[in-house]
């Protein structure tokens, strides 16, 4: 009996004294999403490497520096590359830089890149829109001519935008079309999907005209009519809007609209919109991947780095071909900061620590929550974080955390985190 008792306890020492001895906050829990499964990871404090108590008697920010070395011993980095970078922007200084400059493959954090060239290039009072245009004569109810489709990669476009589509036409009294149904697509090229995306992932159709993020436009536009009883002896076809077409109506939505869910929700075919309506801007039509890159090239020249030390495929980060770096999202993240006219947009769409979009349920309880605003980024292999936070003294940070190499997602994850608090705690 009195063996047994020795042995419960133990049993019971052997799994309770490892936690009391554990530094506060040192056993981390990670939720890594998998499409619809969740994986959990313990990460135990003997594999991080931290004890952050002589790094807490130190000043700001020297406490800092020191929190972050200590994070750099973490044997997650012994078979992975990480480049990390923070910046005091109320003392315009860099706080700390490790391997900077690496060129690593940035994954969602690339929308970050996206929607401040966009926003400064574009301007906050930009449209998304889709047109409907006819060229003929409306003579008895009937459209004699073409009823052409215009389409400006509007990804919000939806069936209500549709509805009054159909909705115009009919208030201008027509019940009857003579002529042909055109889709107008020549916004952009044709390529349908980004340079350097993976052959096997699920990805959405890049063309400009879109309804419900299908490729069914013209279709969808057909049936409409039909069922509101207009009579359709035409043909569909492709074309080009001609110079002095009549406009029937104009649906849009605003920079934020896209902004908002392109950067909470960390949405491929918002950005990928944002990334050609960038394109369309130098006025080369068909806007292509190339002429969007110019003025990102541009962008970056203008912040005082080298646009050929980075390599620029896509807008959203889906591609294998994007390579950049730490010191140039926080570049990017300055100069926001330094503009209202973008950082007023930019801020709220990040995600909040905790709290909401792609960082909802990490960080909680921490010194980070509600405090990182932060763009996450992930792909195969690399895990990314890119955004703004404030430390205890009120100093605003701008960081970047890009890990690459690293087969669990949940420990770049963890690592990321604890950065993110060694950032904002006292």
């Amino acid at each position: 009996m009195i063996s047994d008792k020795r042995f419960i306890v133990w049993i019971c020492l052997s799994v309770l004294l490892p936690l009391w001895v554990m530094p506060a906050g040192a056993q981390e829990v990670v939720e890594e999403e998998n499409d619809s499964v969740t994986v959990t990871a313990v990460l135990p404090a003997d594999t991080l490497g931290v004890d952050t108590m002589a790094a807490d008697t130190l000043p700001w920010p020297e406490s800092l520096r020191q929190r972050l070395d200590l994070l750099l011993t973490h044997p997650l980095l012994k078979k992975s590359q990480v480049g990390l970078m923070v910046y005091d922007l109320t003392a315009d200084s860099a706080l700390y830089c490790y391997q900077e400059r690496q060129t690593l493959r940035p994954a969602s954090t690339m929308k970050v890149v996206t929607s401040i060239t966009a926003l400064d290039k574009l301007g906050d009072s930009h449209q998304f829109k889709t047109r409907l245009m006819y060229t003929g004569k409306i003579e008895e109810h009937t459209l004699t001519g073409d009823l052409y489709c215009v389409g400006g990669f509007d990804p919000r476009f939806n069936s209500d935008d549709m509805r009054s589509f159909v909705e115009s036409l009919r208030k201008m009294g027509v019940d009857t079309i003579r002529g042909r149904l055109i889709a107008d697509v020549s916004m952009k090229d044709d390529k349908q999907f980004g340079e350097g995306w993976c052959w096997d992932d699920d990805n959405d159709v890049l063309t400009p005209l879109l309804i419900s993020r299908k490729d069914q436009f013209i279709e969808r536009f057909e049936q409409g009519l039909k069922d509101d009883g207009v009579v359709l002896e035409c043909s569909k076809t492709m074309g080009r809007v001609p110079a002095g077409a009549f406009e029937v109506t104009t649906r849009f939505h605003t920079m934020d609209q896209i902004l908002m869910k392109m950067m909470k929700e960390s949405d491929n075919l918002y950005a990928e919109s944002m990334f050609y309506q960038i394109a369309a801007s130098t006025g080369n039509r068909p806007a292509s991947a190339r002429s969007a890159r110019s003025v990102i090239n541009k962008l970056i020249r203008k912040v005082g780095l080298n646009p050929s030390d980075y390599k620029v495929a896509d807008g959203s980060g889906l591609s294998l071909y994007n390579y950049v770096s730490a010191e140039l999202e926080v570049a990017l993240l300055r100069y926001a900061f330094r503009n209202d006219n973008i950082y007023l947009h930019l801020y709220p769409s990040l995600p909040i620590a905790g709290e909401d979009g792609t960082l909802k349920k990490r960080m909680k309880g921490t010194f980070a929550a509600g405090n990182v605003h932060a763009k996450t980024g992930t792909v195969t292999c690399v895990t990314s974080l890119a955004g703004y936070c404030t430390a205890a003294n009120g100093h605003k940070l701008a960081f970047s955390i890009i890990n690459q190499g690293c087969l669990r997602d949940s420990e770049s994850r963890a690592f990321q985190d604890r950065v993110c608090v060694a950032m904002c705690q006292p």
